[in-house]
C-alpha cells in the first residue's frame, strides 16, 4: 500500500514566474537615451568599503601605510586608483627635485643634493656655465702679463741664486788646482797645472808620486763640497716647483675664486651646494692642467689614445646630473609602473665601453620609476611586481630603510660587479599602491611576514552592491560616460534597462548589481557593433540581446557538442519516465570565458554489507574533496535518520556516470540522496525533473552556485527532445532570489511547460520526485506505512535482521 500524495504539493512548491527574473522597469528612468546623462558626473559605484578605505590609506602619512587594492578583475580597482590618486596628488606640493654630483674624493661614492622642484635644471645650467667661465679665465690668466712676470722673477731668482753657488763652487775648485764640468752624469772635477789648463795624459803620468797623492786628497776635499752643491741644488729645484705649483694655484685660485663666490652668495643658505662648491674649488686648484686643452704632441699611438680617453672623463668631472626633474610637475607625482623590473623601479647604471671594457661614472646613473614618484604615489599591479622577486625584495627593503639604493642588479643577487659605484642613497617620502586578487594578497598575508608591516591599508572591492534606484542612476551615468569617452552610440532607456538585468545575472542575486565592469563595457563595445551594422542611432534592446547571443554562441562549442551527445544518445539522460535508482543531477563546466550547465545521470545500487557508501569517483580518482565531504554527510543523514536499532548493514555505489574527469564540490549531495533513497525503497524517480541542492546531516537542503546556467542546462536538454509539461528543476529555496533566468525559460514555465521547485528538506523534493508521500515520524516515533520514508526503514529492518541472520548462521 503507498500514499498519494494530493496534488497541492506541487504547486505549492513552483517558484511563480514572477519570482524567476528581476527585470529592470527601465520606463522609471528620468530620460530616454544616456546622452542625456553627459553632464552627470561618473564616479565609482557600490564600492563605499573601498572609496573609505582608499580615503583614509591615501590621508594618513604614518610609516607602513601603504595601499593594497584587492578584489576581482574588472571591479574598477585600476581604474578608480589612477583617477583618485591623480585627484589627491594634483593638490599637494610638487616634490624635490635631485641632482648627484662627482665625489672628488671617492668617486665611486657621488653625491645626492636636493632643490625644490624646478631648480635642479637651472643649477646644472649655472654649473656648466661656470665650468665655462673658469676655463677660459684659467686660460687667461696664465696667458696674462702678471703669472708670466711672477714665473719668471722665480727662475730668475733661483737661476741666480743657483748661479752664484755654482761660482763660490768653481772659485773653491779653482784654489784646489781644479776645473769643474757639468755632464749629463754630474759634475766633474778635472785637475789642472799652474797655468790653469788641464794636463795631458803624458803628463798626469810624469808627475811625482807626492803630486799623485796631493791630488788626491784634494779630489775628496772636492767632492765633499761638490755633494754639498748637489744637495742644496736639489732642495733648491723642490723649492722652485713648490713657488710654481703655489703661483699656479694662487693664480689659479685668483681667477676662479670670484666666479665661484657668485654661485655660493646665490645658495648660501644650501649647505650641500656650497660644501660641492667648495670641493670643486678645491679640486680645480689641484687638477687645472685638466683645463689645458692643447693636443700633446710628443705622445703618439695607444699612449695618445689612452690620454684622449682620461680627457673625456675628465670633460665630465664637473658635470651636474639632474636625476629628478619636476620642474613640469604640478602636485605631487603619480607613477604607474606597468613593468616593475629592479632596474625599471630602482634605477640603472649605464655603462661605455673602452678598449674592452665598461666604465661608469656619476653621469650615467639613470633613476628609476621609484625615484620619479619620491613625494608622491606609485601604482604596480602585484601580479607584476611578484614575477620580479628581486624587485619584491629590494622594495620591502626600501620601506624598510627608508631610502632609495642604487645598485648592480647583479649586487642584488650577490655577485660580484665591475662597477663599484655607490651613489648616496636617497629618503623617501613615498605611497605604494599594489593592486592584485584575493589570493595573492592572501598568499602574502599567510608566507611573508614583512608584508602587513608595509602595506597596513587593505581597499576590499567587492563584486557586487545593492540594485536599488540610486544604483541604477549611477549605473546609467557610468554607461553614458563610457559611451561618450569610447565614441560609442547612446542607449535608449530599454536597452539600458537590459544591460541592468545582465548585470544583476553577473551578480547572481536579483537584489544585487555586478560591479565588475570590464563584463559591461564589452557589452556596450559589441551591442554598439550590432546597433551600426543595423544603421540605427541608438543601441537598442534588441542590440544588446543581439550582443549577448552572439557573445554566448562564440563561446558555446562545447555546450554545442555535449547537447549533440545527449541528443544522439551518446550521453545517457532520460527526460520522461520513470526508474529506481537513477536521478538527473546537474552540473557547471567553466571554460574560461563561458560558464553552462549540463545535466548528469547518477545512479545508486544499494544491498547488503558493512562497507557504507561507496563514492566510484573517488574509488577511480575522479572525485574532490569536498564531494567526498558531501557523501559522507549522506552517511551521517542515513545512520541518523534510521539506525535506531542498531548499525545500518548497508554498501551502497554511487557514481556520475559517463563522467571521465574530475568531480568535486557538494552541490549533488541531495541528488544523491535521493538516488539511494529510490533505491532502498523500490520507488521510481520521475526522470523529467533534475536536482540541484547541497544536503546537511539533519535532511535540510542547503543553497548551491550556478543555479541560472543549471536550470537552462537541463531545460535545453527537455526542449530537444520536446517539453511534456511535466519536466523541471528542484533547487534549494535559499537560490530562489539568485535567479535570472533567460526569457526563453521563462516563457516555458509561464506556459505550463516546465517548472522550477524551490524546497527547503529532503521530505519536500521525495514527494515532488515520486508523487508519493515522503513521511514524518509519528508520536510512536515510526513513518506512515507506504510513505517513502517508511518503505526505506522497513528495507533497513530487513537488511538488519538478515545480516543478524547471517551472522548467527
Amino acid at each position: 500500500m503507498v500514499n498519494q500524495v494530493k496534488a497541492t504539493v506541487y504547486e505549492e512548491k513552483k517558484v511563480a514566474v514572477e519570482q524567476l527574473a528581476m527585470r529592470y522597469d527601465y520606463t522609471l528612468f528620468p530620460f530616454k537615451t544616456t546622452d542625456e546623462l553627459n553632464g552627470i558626473r561618473s564616479e565609482i559605484i557600490g564600492q563605499d568599503r573601498a572609496v573609505k578605505a582608499m580615503e583614509f590609506g591615501l590621508s594618513i602619512k604614518n610609516e607602513g601605510y601603504n595601499l593594497f587594492l584587492v578584489g576581482p578583475s574588472g571591479t574598477g580597482k585600476t581604474t578608480y586608483a589612477r583617477s583618485k590618486v591623480l585627484e589627491v596628488a594634483k593638490s599637494e606640493a610638487s616634490p624635490l627635485d635631485w641632482v648627484y654630483v662627482n665625489n672628488f674624493q671617492h668617486a665611486d661614492r657621488p653625491i645626492a643634493i636636493s632643490f625644490p622642484a624646478g631648480e635642479a635644471t637651472p643649477f646644472q645650467k649655472k654649473m656648466a656655465e661656470l665650468i665655462r667661465e673658469i676655463e677660459s679665465e684659467i686660460e687667461k690668466v696664465f696667458s696674462g702679463k702678471q703669472y708670466e712676470q711672477e714665473k719668471v722673477q722665480l727662475l730668475q731668482n733661483h737661476d741666480d741664486f743657483m748661479n752664484e753657488k755654482w761660482d763660490l763652487l768653481e772659485e773653491f775648485a779653482l784654489k784646489q788646482s781644479f776645473h769643474l764640468e757639468q755632464t749629463e752624469q754630474g759634475i766633474m772635477a778635472i785637475p789642472i797645472d799652474e797655468h790653469g789648463e788641464p794636463y795631458e795624459d803624458d803628463e798626469y803620468r810624469k808627475l811625482s808620486q807626492e803630486k799623485h797623492q796631493e791630488i788626491i786628497e784634494k779630489t775628496k776635499i772636492l767632492n765633499k763640497e761638490v755633494t754639498t752643491f748637489s744637495r742644496e741644488s736639489q732642495a733648491l729645484e723642490r723649492d722652485l716647483k713648490k713657488q710654481l705649483k703655489n703661483l699656479e694655484e694662487q693664480t689659479v685660485l685668483y681667477a676662479i675664486q670670484p666666479l665661484i663666490d657668485v654661485l655660493k652668495r646665490e645658495y648660501k643658505h644650501h649647505a650641500e651646494v656650497i660644501a660641492h662648491l667648495d670641493a670643486l674649488e678645491k679640486d680645480i686648484v689641484e687638477r687645472w692642467e685638466s683645463f689645458d686643452n692643447e693636443p700633446n704632441e710628443e705622445a703618439d699611438g695607444l699612449m695618445s689614445l689612452l690620454m684622449d680617453r682620461d680627457q673625456k672623463r675628465e670633460e665630465h668631472r664637473y658635470d651636474v646630473n639632474v636625476f629628478i626633474d619636476n620642474s613640469e610637475k604640478t602636485g605631487a607625482p603619480v607613477i604607474f609602473e606597468s613593468n616593475p623590473t629592479y632596474s625599471n623601479l630602482f634605477g640603472k647604471f649605464e655603462y661605455k665601453s673602452a678598449f674592452g671594457t665598461v666604465v661608469t661614472d656619476f653621469t650615467m646613473i639613470k633613476s628609476g620609476a621609484l625615484h620619479q614618484a619620491n613625494g608622491g604615489y606609485i601604482i604596480i599591479q602585484a601580479a607584476d611586481l611578484l614575477s620580479h622577486p628581486l624587485s619584491w625584495h629590494a622594495l620591502k627593503r626600501m620601506l624598510k630603510t627608508g631610502e632609495l639604493r642604487i645598485e648592480s642588479m647583479l649586487e642584488e643577487t650577490g655577485l660580484n660587479v665591475a662597477s663599484g659605484m655607490k651613489p648616496e642613497p636617497i629618503p623617501i617620502q613615498l605611497k605604494v599602491i599594489l593592486i592584485g586578487t584575493y589570493e595573492i594578497y592572501h598568499l602574502l598575508s599567510q608566507y611573508d611576514e614583512d608584508f602587513r608591516k608595509f602595506f597596513k591599508v587593505k581597499v576590499d572591492f567587492d563584486t557586487e552592491m545593492a540594485r536599488n534606484e540610486e544604483h541604477c542612476l549611477k549605473y546609467a551615468a557610468f554607461v553614458a560616460s563610457y559611451c561618450k569617452k569610447e565614441n560609442l552610440r547612446h542607449l535608449t532607456g530599454q536597452a539600458l534597462g537590459k544591460v541592468i538585468d545582465y548585470s544583476t545575472r553577473l551578480s547572481n542575486d536579483q537584489r544585487k548589481l555586478s560591479t565588475c565592469f570590464h563584463e559591461i563595457t564589452e557589452i556596450l563595445v559589441e551591442a554598439n557593433y550590432w546597433a551600426e551594422k543595423a544603421g540605427s542611432d541608438y543601441v537598442e534592446a534588441e542590440h544588446v540581446g543581439l550582443a549577448l547571443q552572439e557573445r554566448f554562441y562564440r563561446s558555446s562549442l562545447i555546450e554545442e557538442k555535449i547537447k549533440e551527445s545527449i541528443e544522439e544518445g551518446t550521453i545517457l539522460i532520460s527526460t520522461d519516465g520513470e526508474a529506481v535508482g537513477q536521478i538527473n543531477g546537474l552540473s557547471v563546466l567553466d571554460i574560461g570565458d563561458y560558464t553552462f550547465g549540463q545535466p548528469n545521470k547518477i545512479t545508486a545500487r544499494t544491498f547488503i554489507g558493512s562497507k557504507g557508501i561507496v563514492n566510484i569517483d573517488r574509488e577511480s580518482s575522479l572525485s574532490g574533496p569536498l564531494h567526498s565531504k558531501g557523501l559522507l554527510i549522506l552517511s551521517g543523514y542515513l545512520q541518523g535518520e534510521f539506525a535506531k536499532n542498531g548499525p545500518i548493514p548497508l554498501s551502497a555505489s554511487i557514481t556520475f556516470e559517463q563522467s571521465y574527469g574530475m568531480v568535486d564540490g557538494d552541490s549533488a549531495s541531495s541528488t544523491e540522496l535521493y538516488a539511494i533513497l529510490s533505491s532502498l525503497a523500490n520507488v521510481p524517480i520521475r526522470q523529467g525533473i533534475a536536482v540541484t541542492g547541497s544536503v546537511n546531516q539533519l535532511g535540510e537542503i542547503q543553497p548551491i552556485g550556478g543555479v541560472n546556467e543549471k536550470i537552462e542546462g537541463f531545460f535545453y536538454t527537455c526542449r530537444a527532445r520536446g517539453l511534456t509539461g511535466e519536466q523541471g528543476v528542484i533547487i534549494p529555496w535559499q537560490n530562489v532570489k539568485n535567479l535570472m533566468l533567460r526569457n526563453e525559460v521563462i516563457e516555458a514555465v509561464k506556459q505550463g511547460e516546465f517548472s522550477i521547485w524551490a524546497i527547503k528538506t529532503i521530505q519536500e523534493g521525495i514527494e515532488i520526485l515520486t508523487g508519493l508521500e515522503a513521511g514524518e515520524r509519528n508520536e510512536k516515533g515510526e513513518f506512515p506505512k507506504g510513505s517513502v520514508l517508511g518503505l526505506v526503514e522497513a528495507r533497513i529492518d530487513e537488511m538488519i535482521q538478515s545480516f543478524r541472520q547471517r551472522k548467527k548462521n
